[in-house]
Parts: C-alpha cells; sequence; structure tokens
C-alpha cells in the first residue's frame, strides 16, 4: 500500500474511534513503530486535532466534536485534474454536467493564483481530437447521446439488456449480455452477445431509442456465453510487419480490437496480427482505408485476398 492511501485510511481509522494506541496502528496496518509515529505525526501536521495521553495505557484521541480536516490538493493536483478536463474536452462523454459542476466546485476551493494558472493552460494547451473553438472548460457544447448515461446506470445494475435501435428508419430489438461499451471514431458503440442468435454483436448508442433489462426467464449464465464465444473465436487472417512509420502511424489511430507486438527491444519493428471479417462491407472498406493509413512501412506476411484487391482497387484509383 502506498503511503498516500494508508494514511488516507488512517486518519478514517482513527476518526471512527474514540481511542486508539500506537501499537493498534502498527497491527492493524502490518507497519513498524517507527512508521506508525511518522503516519501519526504528519496525519497531525494536515490538522486531525489529535490529543496524546501520557502514561503506561496511553494514547491519543480525537478531540470531541471534531471531524476530518478539509481536503487540500497542491499545485501539481489541481493541475492534473484541469488538464485532464482539458485533454477530454469535446469528447462526448457521460455526466458531462456532472463534470462541469465538478469543475465549478474545484475551482471554488483552489486560491486566485491556482485559477491563474489555470486560465493560462487552459488557453495555451490543444489536445488531439479537442475543438479549439470550444476554450470554455464550463461549456457544455459537446453534450454525449441522451441515451448514454441511461444505458450506463441500467447496465451497473445489470448487464442483460434488452436493446432497441432504429436503423434506416427501422426499429429492431436486440437481446444482449453486454460485454463492452466503447468509444471509437468519435462513436459510443455497444459490444454486446445477442441472446437469440448467439453472436457478438456491434451497435451504436446513437441509434439507441430504448433499454431495459432483459427477463431473468430467457437468460443463459454469464459462463454459457463466455463458451459459445470462446468457441467461435476469430481465426487470425492479417498478418502484417511493421516498421518504424508504421507503427507511429499505428499509434496515432488504431481499430479497438487491433494491437501489435514488438518484435525487438527498440520498438522499431512490431507484428500485428488480427481478423477481418471479409463478408462485412463495412469493415472491409474501413481496414483497407486504415491499411493505406499505415503508409509503405509495412511487410504482408498473411492477408485475405478481399482485402488485397481492396487495396489493388484503390491504388489504381490513386495512381491510373
Amino acid at each position: 500500500m502506498k503511503k498516500v492511501e494508508r494514511i488516507n485510511i488512517i486518519m478514517r481509522y482513527i476518526n471512527n474511534r474514540a481511542h486508539f494506541t500506537i501499537s493498534e496502528i502498527m497491527r492493524e496496518f502490518n507497519i513498524s513503530r517507527s512508521t506508525a509515529i511518522r503516519d501519526i505525526s504528519e496525519i497531525e501536521a494536515m490538522g486531525m486535532p489529535l490529543v496524546a495521553e501520557v502514561g503506561r495505557d496511553g494514547g491519543y484521541f480525537v478531540m470531541p466534536n471534531s471531524v476530518l480536516p478539509v481536503v487540500r490538493f497542491t499545485d501539481n493536483e489541481v493541475k492534473a485534474l484541469f488538464i485532464a478536463f482539458m485533454a477530454t474536452r469535446n469528447q462526448q462523454l457521460p455526466y458531462l454536467k456532472s463534470r462541469q459542476s465538478l469543475a465549478e466546485k474545484l475551482l471554488g476551493l483552489i486560491s486566485e493564483n491556482q485559477q491563474d494558472d489555470i486560465v493560462l493552460l487552459n488557453q495555451i494547451l490543444l489536445f488531439e481530437g479537442t475543438n479549439p473553438k470550444n476554450p470554455d472548460l464550463l461549456d457544455l457544447s459537446d453534450l454525449p447521446h441522451p441515451m448514454l448515461e441511461k444505458l450506463i446506470q441500467i447496465l451497473l445494475l445489470d448487464r442483460y439488456l434488452l436493446i432497441t435501435i432504429e436503423e434506416k428508419k427501422v426499429i429492431k430489438s436486440y437481446p444482449i449480455y453486454l460485454l463492452h461499451l466503447y468509444h471509437e471514431k468519435s462513436l459510443w458503440l455497444i459490444e454486446g452477445f445477442d441472446l437469440k442468435e448467439e453472436r457478438k454483436r456491434i451497435l451504436p448508442v446513437d441509434h439507441l431509442i430504448n433499454v431495459k433489462p432483459f427477463p431473468t426467464k430467457k437468460r443463459v449464465s454469464r459462463k454459457e456465453i463466455l463458451e459459445k464465444l470462446n468457441k467461435q473465436e476469430e481465426v487470425i487472417n492479417l498478418v502484417l510487419e511493421l516498421g518504424p512509420k508504421a507503427i507511429a502511424q499505428f499509434k496515432k489511430y488504431h481499430p479497438l480490437k487491433v494491437s501489435i507486438s514488438y518484435t525487438n527491444p527498440y520498438q522499431t519493428i512490431a507484428i500485428l496480427k488480427t481478423f477481418i471479417n471479409v463478408n462485412n462491407l463495412e469493415e472491409l472498406t474501413e481496414i483497407t482505408n486504415w491499411l493505406l493509413f499505415l503508409g509503405g512501412d509495412i511487410k504482408v506476411r498473411e492477408m485475405p485476398d478481399e482485402v488485397l484487391e481492396g487495396l489493388q482497387e484503390r491504388l489504381r484509383l490513386y495512381c491510373p
């Protein structure tokens, strides 16, 4: 356990007891006497009103009607929080209204000098994917799809869902077990196991019109779902060797399900292995575009004919 974490837990331990001794702290947190004494001294320095009792059975007690001291942030902790807010601006994240109120509360807690530093950082720092024309940390112009937070609230209680979406003006419902909710290319996507068709399905949150728990009687266990997914495991059919330039491009953007493994300690050569569903025209087009984005610093070890034909067709268009 890290020191900061230990001290925070000790503070709460102390605050819940009328009386405690150094020996109790040593036993409870498995630390030496000298460490326990140092931790108590730091807690006192932070403002906790402790009174020491002298004598054989002496120890410490918290002054009556006293509570834990107000949380205080260091300059670097304040900057870390607000830089995280800046880096995720315009990303259509859930709980954005709560982030706004949190930012307002933090701004109210910090000093004027710290506020000036935050304002300056907000003016000069730009992050990939954020909109420089929306410089206000408290501006809520990037609200996500209204169903996103409802979906998260439900899945925190139950991952068996009945998802209703609208595709090309046609309303469809899918009973799914939610595997992941992820953000890719500015879209929130639901990855789930279709309980009816018994296969993995990807559904865009933007098409979502309703979500509710799936009836308990019609469910299969999570263990059964994982077993069925393992049996349907996709066979790798795309294997590439990436050089330094292609690795740099990969780091700029890559599909969520694609990863690389470095083959030398300098991380200048890597192997990419994945499965491409050649029957999915949309996925085939996306992977073709992405391979062109990676550039010429790749060596093909294995590739489906459909992907190769797609690349050749695109290159013919570029170089007639």
